[in-house]
């Protein structure tokens, strides 16, 4: 099974010798049956969900509304994306939003990265630090290491870890040749970090990264180069 987001019909991108089928999840006729699951999913956290079901429970109960309510509000805020439930129901669980009612919940997934930006300060007084890391895994767009990151940033290997464990729930933490390496869990927040003016790569701070992450690829490169040369 492949997917591919947006879908063109008319733009054929699979050639194979074998049937197949094609199907347009974002359909009319799939919304009814895409939204049955969101909403089990959402059952799924209450009531089996071993990590997050009991403070779930919790967070229901203090705000007066039965399971049903909850179910139906957040299946609707969701906008069928089942991204957002993964980001959303275990925050809820831990407790992030603990200052708001049912109704202020995000309202899609570009309003819940949006929420998570304003509250790590991030529209008022964003960290410089914070700024400069998402702009060189914007930037790289393949996965990373975070000694990789410290280097281009020129800041201390701790202080950039400690970032990127703010920001892990948008991470995918992979190993690679014994280095965990990070890059972004999904395109749509990706998508979101571009269209934030605050990572304008015409900033002349991000020119000044730019032309750090180009000076760390050719010295990687050169030093490749050397190391081929002593193996002759």
């Amino acid at each position: 099974m492949l997917t591919r987001r947006p879908y063109d019909p008319d733009r054929k991108r699979l050639f194979t010798e074998v049937p197949q089928q094609k199907l347009n999840l974002t359909s009319s006729e799939y919304f009814d049956l895409n939204r049955a699951d969101i909403k089990g999913y959402i059952r799924f956290f209450i009531y089996e969900e071993p990590k997050h079901k009991q403070a779930l429970k919790k967070w229901i109960e203090k705000r007066q509304i039965s399971a049903d309510t909850f179910v139906e509000l957040v299946a609707q805020k969701s906008e069928n994306n089942f991204m957002y439930l993964r980001y959303v129901l275990p925050e809820i669980a831990s407790g992030f939003y603990d200052d708001l009612s049912l109704n202020q919940l995000p309202d899609g997934l570009i309003d819940y990265y949006q929420t998570h930006w304003v509250r790590m300060g991030m529209d008022t007084a964003p960290n410089q630090l914070m700024v400069v890391v998402l702009f060189i895994l914007k930037e790289v767009g393949t996965p990373i290491p975070c000694q990789m990151i410290a280097d281009i940033a020129n800041q201390d290997e701790g202080e950039v870890q400690s970032v990127l464990d703010r920001w892990i729930e948008y991470l995918k933490p992979q190993q690679i040749d014994g280095d965990t390496c990070y890059n972004f869990y999904h395109a749509s927040f990706l998508d979101f970090l571009k269209a934030k003016k605050e990572l304008d790569k015409n900033r002349k701070l991000f020119k000044d990264v730019n032309q750090r992450i180009v000076d760390y690829w050719e010295r990687q490169m050169q030093q490749e180069d050397e190391d081929d040369a002593k193996d002759c």
